[in-house]
């Protein structure tokens, strides 16, 4: 799909923000506009060429925008659209970057005006790093990037953000239900961030432990450099399905210090070759 003709807005100019723009320069849009609160983010990102122009006030981009990147938490993604459902263009489609979908579908939709398409997003890239100064136009090159339509989307917009998933260097577009989404991320995402930030936790009263770290310490928990404001919004959103997990967790974690405390060899070695084979299938089309 030729997105030449396009008038593009992204709402906020962070590092995913920030990196939608510089990949969006690939499809050559007719227009990279953004809306930030920040006057200096946005005089810089015109500085480097990565919008044309950007705005305080809303309503002058949303009025001739046919397609919005909402680049913000959840509630501020929330909050937006129904801050500024009179300024939307009509025909507009709407996409989102956030990490939850079921809570998101359920306050958007009922607000939704009828010539708007809301179609949910989720691009599996990030770093530890945050704001524009880190975001890059590589960002998600070979990445995942999750689309979550529902009932009412229409078909060619679906299409279109796919296009533009993929056009930005995505590896593969992947269709899930926003259920099977908090469901699945809960797992693949949200877990790991919990527990490693829960490892840092358990070496609080040992001194000196950076003498003697490597490479699996550092692997683990590389992702407990954390957005504090952020998650919080995401655990708790995607509650049922993150307290499901961390109890799966803590099942698994006890049936292994069971078998330590028993002496048991053959459990303990029968886990890790199971775990070395399951590990081995998940990621292999990563």
């Amino acid at each position: 799909m030729d997105c030449t003709d396009f008038n593009i807005t992204i709402v906020g100019l962070g590092l995913i923000g920030g990196s939608f723009a510089m990949a969006l320069r690939k499809l050559n849009p007719k227009n990279i506009w953004a809306i930030d609160i920040d006057k200096e983010t946005l005089r810089v990102a015109q500085e480097m060429n990565i919008i044309d122009k950007g705005y305080l006030n809303p309503e002058i981009p949303l009025s001739n925008s046919d397609i919005v990147i909402l680049a913000v938490y959840p509630q501020k993604t929330i909050n937006f659209v129904k801050s500024n459902m009179s300024s939307f263009k009509s025909g507009a489609v709407i996409t989102d970057t956030a990490g939850i979908k079921s809570n998101l579908i359920h306050e958007i939709m009922p607000v939704l005006r009828k010539d708007l398409d809301f179609i949910g997003g989720h691009p599996m890239a990030g770093k530890e790093e945050s704001g524009l100064k880190a975001a890059s136009k590589d960002m998600f090159k070979n990445a995942n990037y999750i689309i979550t339509p529902i009932n009412g989307n229409k078909e060619e917009n679906i299409n279109l953000v796919g296009t533009i998933a993929k056009g930005m260097g995505c590896k593969r577009v992947v269709y899930l239900t926003p259920k099977d989404h908090d469901d699945i991320i809960s797992y693949t995402s949200q877990l790991p961030h919990i527990i490693a930030v829960s490892l840092i936790d358990c070496n609080s009263l040992i001194k000196g432990t950076s003498r003697f770290i490597g490479g699996s310490f550092r692997d683990t928990t590389r992702v407990a450099t954390i957005n504090g404001e952020l998650w919080p919004e995401l655990l708790l959103y995607n509650k049922e399905n993150i307290i499901s997990k961390i109890e799966d967790f803590e099942k698994n974690i006890k049936e292994i210090k069971t078998a330590i405390i028993n002496n048991d060899d053959v459990f303990l070695e029968k886990r890790f070759e199971d775990a070395t084979r399951k590990r081995k299938e998940i990621v292999k089309d990563v």
